[in-house]
């Protein structure tokens, strides 16, 4: 009630007519108390999360908003309006939470989220680019349940049935999050994530289960029967048969096939997704020969991803420490700092402030120090 009259008042005091948004920020340390609770900004305009308001009340606050431009009243007044349920919304994001949810830039093959499950909010389909010139929200999805509980099971689920790919997004990220014990109790507050970014920000390993699955859909072929090979045949027993698998990170998993059929030729090239806790894993055959590029040595300062270098904060020769600021990279409204990896000296720059860059450019080289 204290935070709504004050919203009231500011638009008030501004002579204010149409959508907006007052934001506040709570000091909950002591509980909820009125005094504890501070203006922050008004937006004028309708928020991102507004869907939930719309699940949980049954109105369109965009076609009010459009109405009350037009010179109308607004169709229902607050003693009106009733809560029903709860709502819930999550920010699909093509960015990549391993690092530091730094955006992740490119095509979108594959996207398809179950309709009959939530309402999804969004202007991307298959075939779309994900750019660096906008902000890399690819969707909102949003759950209206009986209880708050349940919107948390329906969101979870929702994720897990969705597909996006191939670029990483942060689905694998919101599923976690969802599942954490502290966010399922209410227990939350701004350090939430950073007390617990090593599990929600880790890059899971796919489960043996989708791996033989992946395995079996690589090697399989329409007619082949289990005893058209002897490979991993074992007397009295069933045959077991692994095969080495790797994802789109370069990562390498054994996958047990068990007495399931198995092929000797297996295609080349070829590739298969499987989609598991909000993540999708790109799985081949991993190569054997020692192929595949090798990584940067130690030292490259790699740009993360297209942008624009709009600082450069040393010079050739210039020794520097650990953390130290060495430029900064923007793309897709967002800064990127890129800092030296450990003490040592710029032993090569080729960053400019102004010029624009494509991922993995090697921006600079330090020379560890002695």
């Amino acid at each position: 009630e204290a935070v709504c009259g004050a919203a009231v008042r500011a638009a008030q005091a501004v002579d204010y007519e149409g959508a907006g948004t007052i934001e506040f920020i709570a000091d909950g340390s002591e509980g909820l108390r009125a005094d504890r609770i501070w203006f922050m900004e008004m937006n004028t305009r309708l928020q991102v999360e507004h869907p939930v308001t719309e699940e949980i009340t049954g109105v369109d606050l965009v076609e009010w908003q459009l109405r009350v431009a037009s010179g109308e009243p607004l169709p229902k007044r607050q003693d009106e309006l009733s809560i029903n349920g709860w709502a819930m919304e999550a920010r699909l994001y093509a960015e990549d939470a391993t690092k530091g949810f730094l955006p992740s830039i490119g095509r979108v093959t594959d996207f398809h989220f179950p309709q009959y499950r939530a309402r999804i909010d969004t202007g991307v389909e298959a075939g779309a680019e994900i750019s660096t010139f906008y902000d890399p929200m690819i969707a909102k999805v949003i759950v209206q349940r009986d209880t708050r509980d349940e919107a948390i099971a329906a969101l979870r689920e929702t994720l897990e049935e969705g597909v996006v790919g191939p670029l990483v997004s942060n689905s694998g990220f919101l599923w976690r999050l969802l599942g954490n014990a502290a966010f399922g109790a209410g227990a939350v507050d701004t350090g939430l994530i950073e007390r617990n970014l090593e599990v929600l920000a880790s890059r899971p390993e796919p489960s043996a289960d989708a791996l033989a699955r992946a395995a079996l859909r690589l090697a399989g072929t329409p007619g082949v029967m289990p005893w058209s090979s002897q490979s991993g045949l074992r007397l009295n027993a069933p045959a077991q048969r692994a095969v080495l698998l790797a994802d789109q990170f370069g990562r390498q998993f054994a996958a047990v096939l068990g007495d399931e059929p198995a092929v000797d030729q297996w295609p080349a090239a070829r590739e298969t997704s499987m989609d598991e806790g909000g993540e999708r894993f790109m799985l081949r055959f991993a190569r054997t020969d020692g192929g595949g590029a090798g990584a940067a040595s130690d030292g490259a300062i790699l740009s993360p991803m297209p942008g624009k270098v709009i600082s450069v904060d040393v010079v050739a020769g210039q020794a520097v420490i650990k953390g130290q600021k060495l430029l900064v990279l923007e793309a897709m409204k967002m800064e990127h700092a890129l800092i030296a990896p450990f003490d040592g000296t710029v032993a090569e720059l080729n960053a400019v402030a102004g010029a624009q860059v494509q991922v993995e450019a090697v921006l600079a080289r330090i020379a560890k120090a002695d």
